[in-house]
């Protein structure tokens, strides 16, 4: 009826008014099409797939100065579903990104590209609707390599190639994925998403300086690894008179928790310094010892070769030969004991 069909043009109007206006959620897609762009080849042999939001970018944007080089010899072009995300990602680097709403449009746009190849840096369910595309190579490459139970997906079967950091990430995938052979279908590239330029530190003359950096809660108890409700309190209040505490927030804290959440907020009233906007190897350039989670942040420290603690995981960690290595910070533990005992 007429009124049902006015009814339903409303509702669109104002679905695409929240999508462009400040209410609209960060980690959910805006889905604001590059409409200028349909009809039209992409001219990249490359595209990096991403149907997250601007609250998962933190995946993406290691990977940048990778994409800017390979940009150089081999065209890139970023495809999206949220614009946000596109456009901070485009100021960033300079990289062609689009944003495309619906699966009808990237079949479209590819279908008069000539697309060869396509990176994904995470498992969103969504990576599924460019996976079907059998015309083009899809390779896995990540967003860190670490001992969490969500590092190995039996996702990685649907992707051609995987590239990982190093034996230990074949290691785990063998040992964790059913009817794959994971030697076969990956490939060692170590982790050049860290191949960034060396920054000094920022040292304080009268303490030592230690980086809190702990996980989100998760997506789901198998692997909520995260600290901060549990330990985090703690954690600081214990060494904020002797030392100076940095807080490196995860991204996602309170998106699955609101109580995680709340505990986030609390803790960035407490620290010296919040770390939000600082990129991850100044964080770690101004520290004399890391506290984290089970998390991507464990390997990446250890090039810095000092003293890092991990908070005891309550959920199940897969056999792993460093975390066996690494000295564990128990939630009953003396804190500001343990640290003086490392530094």
């Amino acid at each position: 009826s007429a009124r049902a069909s006015l009814r339903r043009r409303l509702q669109l109007w104002t679905i695409t008014k929240l999508r462009s206006s400040r209410l609209w959620p960060a980690g959910m897609p805006d889905k604001q099409t590059d409409t200028a762009r349909l009809g039209q080849a992409l001219g990249a042999e490359i595209i990096v797939f991403f149907a997250t939001g601007v609250d998962s970018l933190y995946q993406l944007r290691p990977w940048l100065p990778a994409f800017k080089q390979l940009n150089q010899t081999h065209r890139v072009s970023l495809v999206f579903r949220d614009s946000r995300a596109a456009g901070l990602v485009r100021a960033e680097s300079g990289l062609d990104c689009v944003t495309l709403a619906r699966y009808g449009q990237l079949d479209e746009i590819l279908s008069l590209s000539s697309v060869k190849l396509a990176l994904y840096v995470n498992h969103d369910p969504i990576n599924f609707e460019c996976l079907r595309f059998t015309s083009l190579t899809h390779i896995y490459v990540g967003h860190g390599d670490s001992d969490k139970g969500v590092s190995v997906s039996n996702q990685v079967k649907a992707y051609d190639y995987c590239f990982l950091a190093g034996q230990a990430a074949i290691d785990r995938t063998a040992s964790s994925v059913m009817a794959y052979d994971a030697v076969a279908r990956s490939v060692l590239i170590g982790q050049p998403q860290l191949d960034a330029p060396a920054v000094s530190g920022r040292p304080d003359a009268q303490r030592k300086t230690v980086l809190y950096a702990p996980t989100w809660e998760g997506s789901q108890p198998s692997v909520s690894y995260g600290s901060v409700l549990r330990q985090g309190k703690t954690i600081v209040q214990a060494l904020r008179t002797e030392y100076r505490v940095i807080y490196r927030p995860h991204p996602l804290n309170g998106v699955v928790d609101g109580d995680y959440g709340q505990a986030d907020a609390e803790l960035r009233t407490l620290v010296d310094r919040v770390d939000t906007e600082v990129p991850l190897v100044q964080s770690f350039a101004d520290a004399d010892l890391l506290i984290t989670d089970v998390s991507a942040v464990t390997l990446n420290w250890l090039p810095s070769k000092k003293p890092l603690l991990v908070t005891t995981p309550q959920a199940p960690v897969p056999p792993s030969a460093l975390m066996k290595a690494l000295p564990l910070l128990d939630a009953g533990a003396d804190v500001a004991a343990v640290v003086r005992q490392h530094l």
